[in-house]
C-alpha cells in the first residue's frame, strides 16, 4: 500500500499536478471553459495575453491529465472544440471561488504590488 498524496513531499506525483492546474494560465483557461465548449479562436480572445503557443501547451496539458476533453470534428476547414471533462467539471467551483478571493481582497492585496515579468 502506498503513501498517501502530499504535496508539500518533493517526490509525491501531487505536487506536479497541483503546479500544472494551479498554474496561471491553466487557472484562466479551466475559468473560460466553465460556460461549456469553445473553439481555440474563443479561448484566444477570452483569455487575454495568453499567446498561442502557450494557449496549445496549456490545453495539451490539461487534456493529458484528463480535466479538459479535445474534440475534433473532422471537417474542412478543421473545426475543434475543448470543453471540461466531468473531472474539470469538479474543479470549477474551486477556480470560480479562488478567483472571487482574489477579486474580493484586491485592495489588501494591492499593498503589496506582484512583480511584472
Amino acid at each position: 500500500m502506498g503513501l498517501p498524496p502530499n504535496v508539500l513531499s518533493q517526490r509525491c506525483a501531487s505536487r506536479r499536478y497541483l503546479a500544472l492546474v494551479a498554474s496561471k494560465w491553466s487557472l484562466l483557461v479551466i475559468n473560460a471553459l466553465d460556460d461549456g465548449p469553445a473553439r481555440n479562436g474563443f479561448l484566444m480572445r477570452k483569455v487575454e495575453g495568453i499567446s498561442q503557443k502557450m494557449l496549445t501547451q496549456t490545453l495539451r496539458d490539461l487534456e493529458a491529465t484528463g480535466i479538459v476533453r479535445r474534440e475534433d470534428h473532422r471537417t474542412v476547414p478543421p473545426h475543434v472544440t475543448y470543453e471540461l471533462t466531468p473531472l474539470g467539471k469538479s474543479l470549477r467551483q474551486e477556480v470560480r471561488s479562488l478567483i472571487a478571493w482574489v477579486e474580493s481582497h484586491m485592495p489588501a492585496l494591492g499593498r503589496a504590488e506582484p512583480n511584472q515579468p
